[in-house]
């Protein structure tokens, strides 16, 4: 990692240089390391270190931006040229108000030491604890286990100036079979909390109990969704209208909803960049400080979130730390979400099941009708099925197509503990529970 220092004199080099009536330069430095496994063998190993400049240079109402890793005086000269440039070539934003000034931020912990020193060896021991069980089960597994130490630094011309560090450890495996798989992950901004052994048993277990799958009828069905699958469903919310830019425009789902019930009375999600369930983050990408934002409460939705664009479209509106980096055209999301628990364990959503179906995660989900929040993707290693209050046999996978408010809207069981899922990009973390939902529609079927 850079340091604090040496990211400081970066941005100080940027911003003497910079001739534009504001100019904002954000530092991000990235130490990453990769074990990834297949076939029941490592057969990648990587390190890779890296410092990204982004340079966002304001001429009157004209933004202009530029990113690159030379750091250098020369690179970064090229680098506020170029952003000065590209401005000068734009139109008058007439929304823009003025990049933010500093506000006081509360700092967040969210850097672990034996993360970031974590070794090759005690990655390779992890896969290793994976790997033997699947071979002792004559079964093939493949998949990664990751750390990643990060900072982050963002300083404009009107005083910004915003230091962060953060590690993430995340270890992910699919194990197979000739016609059956399963799934296991685990992740924690402490590498010496993970338990690769329990991820591999968890995997090797769905993949055994999956082996010789049957069909069934697509249609409505009672299910059992593991975290992973609500994550997958809470992430595409947040994408789809959680952010103020959609909600102004009139494409978001909150759009002329706000004091409405949108979904069912047991749904309270929130973003909160400073709970330490996740891997916080105390500001967002303009350097403004991260505040909890209830975005459903009881069902009722209650506001979106805010960068200082946005905010500045509405008169009184203050940014709540939720900008992404410059230029964005999806405008401000929230990346650190939560759901409120229930009371009913996985073996209870169960017992309570006449006949369901039980999902482990999803695959390849995108979405259909944003407003409706339809969304469409596959299930994948490990979907069984429920009769009378017991998992009775592995199904081959189905497509669904179904709103998630309207899902979440028939969810009357949640677990009592939430689960930290990584997203498959990036570094963020969400945390759920798992969930039972009953007439929640599959639209196709598999041969697999």
């Amino acid at each position: 990692m850079f340091g604090e220092a040496r990211l400081r004199d970066i941005a100080d080099r940027v911003l003497k240089q910079a001739s534009a009536d504001q100019t904002e330069v954000l530092i991000s430095s990235e130490a990453s390391h990769l074990t990834r496994f297949a076939e029941n063998c490592i057969h990648q190993n990587v390190t890779e270190r890296n410092a990204g400049v982004r340079v966002r240079s304001i001429v009157g109402k004209k933004t202009g931006v530029a990113s690159g890793n030379d750091t250098s005086d020369e690179g970064l000269a090229r680098l506020v040229r170029a952003a000065e440039s590209a401005a000068s070539f734009q139109k008058d934003d007439p929304d823009f108000r003025s990049l933010p000034s500093p506000q006081p931020i509360d700092p967040t912990d969210a850097f672990c030491g034996s993360t970031a020193a974590c070794s090759p060896e005690e990655r390779a021991d992890g896969v290793k604890c994976i790997i033997d069980q699947a071979r002792e089960n004559g079964l093939r597994a493949a998949g990664s286990f990751s750390t990643v130490a990060e900072e982050m630094l963002i300083a404009n011309s009107l005083g910004v100036d915003a230091y962060s560090t953060s590690t993430i450890a995340n270890v992910r495996t699919v194990v197979m079979g000739e016609d059956s798989s399963g799934y296991g992950a685990y992740t924690d901004r402490d590498v010496t909390k993970l338990d690769p052994t329990a991820v591999g048993r968890e995997a090797v277990d769905k993949a055994l109990r999956s082996r010789e799958p049957s069909g069934i009828e697509p249609g409505s069905y009672t299910v059992i969704l593991e975290e992973e699958a609500v994550a997958d469903m809470l992430r595409s919310l947040a994408w789809m209208g959680f952010g103020a830019l959609a909600f102004q425009e009139n494409r978001s789902f909150m759009s002329g909803r706000l004091g409405e019930r949108i979904t069912g009375e047991k749904i309270t999600i929130w973003d909160d960049g400073h709970d330490l369930r996740g891997v916080p983050l105390a500001f967002d990408f303009e350097g403004m400080p991260k505040q909890k934002v209830v975005l459903i409460e009881s069902g009722v939705a209650k506001s979106v979130v805010y960068d200082s664009y946005t905010a500045g479209r509405e008169p009184g509106r203050q940014s709540t730390g939720h900008a992404l980096p410059s230029p964005s055209t999806m405008g401000p999301v929230p990346f650190h979400l939560f759901m409120k628990p229930g009371t009913a364990t996985k073996d209870e959503m169960i017992a309570a099941t006449e006949r369901g179906i039980w999902v482990t995660r999803f695959h390849y989900t995108n979405p259909l009708h944003p407003v409706k929040t339809v969304l469409t993707g596959m299930t994948r290693d490990g979907t069984f099925l429920i009769e009378k209050g017991k998992i009775t046999r592995p199904l081959k996978n189905l497509r669904f197509t179904q709103s998630i408010l309207e899902a979440f809207g028939n969810a009357d069981m949640l677990s009592p503990n939430l689960t930290a899922v990584k997203s498959v990009y990036g570094t963020f973390v969400n945390c759920v529970p798992a969930m039972r939902i009953y007439g929640f529609r599959f639209t196709g079927a598999t041969e697999f």
